[in-house]
C-alpha cells in the first residue's frame, strides 16, 4: 500500500479518513454542524431533542432514518418563541412541512422580489433552488418546529465543497415559479400512466394546509384512497398526499430508498418487511412520526381511527424530473400495478392473512368497524390457528425483472 507521498503502509495497518479514502463529505459536514443527530428507523419529529445551530441562528437537529438510502436526508429546524433564523441558501432543494406553530418565510428571488407567506400546523413549502430566506416564528409563547426532507446528501457528497453549497452565487430564475405559488395557490393537471391509470398533479410552492387540502380518487391503492403528487418550486424532489379511508388500509408496495414518509393526521401503522422475511416489522404513526421505508422492502399503511388518515411522502425523483430509472418508472404507473404483472404492488387477494387478521384485532381495541369485508373472509381470518399462520410473509411471485 503506498501512501499520498509514495511511501509504503504496512499491510496490516488500517487506511485511516486521512488516508483520503472512504470518505463521506455529507456526514463529515452533519458532525460539523453541532448539533444533535438520531438515527433510527423512524422518529417521533415532535419529540426529537434539538440543539444550538449556528448555522441558522436558531435550534435544530439531523433526523436520520437506517432506510434514508444515498440521496435523502431529514432535518428538524426550531424557531424559539417570538425569535426568526437567519437569512441562509443553500444549493441542495428543501421541503418543509410544519410540525407545529405559527410564524412566516420570507424569500429573496434572484430579480431582487421578496416574497412572504404565513403557515401553521401541517403547511408544507418549497425553498426554490439557492435563494435565501429566513424563518419567523410569529408566537410569543410556543416554538415552530419544521421538518426539512432535502438531497443535501447527493448534493454535497457531488461536489464535496461547502462554499460551493452554501456561498454559490448562481441564481435559478426559472424555478421561483409565479407570486401566486407563494399565496397556496398553483395549477392543478392530469395525466395518465400504465394506459388507464389517471394521476393528479399540483404547481406550487406553497400548500396551506395538508390535511384539509383538495385530494382526487386513485383506487388502484385501494377502495377510497385519495392522493395527489406536487411540483414543489420545479424541483427534481418529489411529494405526494395520499387518505387512507376509515376502515380500511392500503396495498402493499415496494421502491426506492430515500422517501420520508410524515403521518398528517389520523392513527394507524405500517407494516414492513422483505421478501423472505417470517416476521413484519411495524411503526405505528400519527401526526409527527416519520420514517423511510428501506430499498425495496415491501410497506403496507393501515388506518384504526374513527377518521379518514392523511400521510405526506418526500423522495428524490419528481412527476416532471424523475432523476432515476426506479423512480421514473413509479411515475409510469409500476407503484400501483401487481408484482404478478411486473409491478411493485401486492393485490389483497395476494397478500398474506396475517395481514387482515393484524388489522382486525387492532381495529377490535379501536372500535371502529371493518369496510373490507366484501374483499376478505373476515370470519375465516379470525379463526385461523396461529400455527397455520407461521413461515415466510406470503408474497406472489414476481413477473419478470423487478422494476
Amino acid at each position: 500500500m503506498t501512501s499520498d507521498n509514495g511511501s509504503q503502509t504496512p499491510d496490516n495497518v488500517t487506511p485511516t479518513r486521512e488516508g483520503r479514502v472512504l470518505l463521506d463529505p455529507y456526514r463529515d459536514w452533519a458532525e460539523g454542524e453541532g448539533i444533535p443527530i438520531h438515527l433510527d428507523f423512524g422518529h417521533n419529529l415532535l419529540k426529537l431533542e434539538t440543539g444550538p445551530w449556528d448555522r441558522y441562528e436558531a435550534r435544530g437537529c439531523f433526523a436520520h432514518t437506517h432506510g434514508a438510502g444515498d440521496f435523502m436526508a431529514n432535518y428538524v429546524l426550531e424557531v424559539e418563541p417570538g425569535k426568526k433564523t437567519r437569512p441562509v441558501k443553500h444549493l441542495y432543494e428543501v421541503f418543509c412541512y410544519v410540525l407545529a406553530g405559527h410564524g412566516s418565510t420570507k424569500v429573496w428571488l434572484p430579480g431582487g422580489e421578496i416574497r412572504t407567506f404565513e403557515w401553521g400546523p401541517k403547511a408544507l413549502f418549497a425553498i426554490p433552488l439557492n435563494c435565501q430566506y429566513q424563518v419567523f416564528n410569529a408566537s410569543g409563547m410556543h416554538p415552530a418546529r419544521i421538518s426539512c426532507t432535502n438531497d443535501a446528501p447527493i448534493s454535497i457528497n457531488l461536489f464535496h465543497n461547502l462554499e460551493f453549497i452554501f456561498d454559490n452565487p448562481c441564481t435559478f430564475s426559472d424555478r421561483t415559479g409565479g407570486e401566486r405559488h407563494f399565496e397556496g395557490e398553483g395549477e392543478h393537471s392530469t395525466w395518465i400512466a400504465a394506459e388507464t391509470i389517471k394521476r393528479n398533479l399540483w404547481e406550487t410552492n406553497f400548500v396551506p394546509d395538508l390535511s384539509s387540502f383538495k385530494l382526487y380518487d386513485f383506487d388502484e391503492r385501494g377502495k377510497g384512497s385519495k392522493n395527489i403528487s406536487f411540483i414543489l418550486a420545479d424541483g427534481t424532489m418529489h411529494a405526494h398526499v395520499s387518505q387512507i379511508p376509515k376502515g380500511r388500509y392500503k396495498k402493499a408496495h415496494r421502491h426506492a430508498a430515500g422517501t420520508h414518509v410524515h403521518a398528517v393526521d389520523g392513527t394507524g401503522y405500517s407494516l414492513l418487511w422483505y421478501e423472505g422475511d417470517s416476521e413484519f416489522r411495524e411503526f405505528p404513526w400519527e401526526h409527527g412520526f416519520m420514517y423511510t421505508p428501506p430499498f425495496w422492502m415491501f410497506h403496507q399503511h393501515f388506518n384504526t381511527g374513527p377518521q379518514p388518515a392523511r400521510y405526506l411522502a418526500c423522495s428524490l425523483g419528481s412527476r416532471r424530473y424523475p432523476f432515476i430509472s426506479l423512480r421514473r418508472r413509479s411515475s409510469e404507473g409500476a407503484g400501483s400495478i401487481s408484482i404478478s404483472q411486473g409491478g411493485r404492488q401486492i393485490e389483497y387477494e395476494d397478500q398474506d392473512p396475517r395481514v387482515h387478521r393484524k388489522w382486525l384485532e387492532a381495529l377490535r381495541a379501536t372500535g371502529v368497524p371493518s369496510e373490507m369485508s366484501e374483499i376478505f373472509d373476515e370470519e375465516a381470518i379470525l379463526d385461523l390457528q396461529p400455527e397455520t399462520m407461521t413461515g415466510p410473509i406470503r408474497t406472489p411471485r414476481t413477473a419478470g425483472p423487478a422494476v
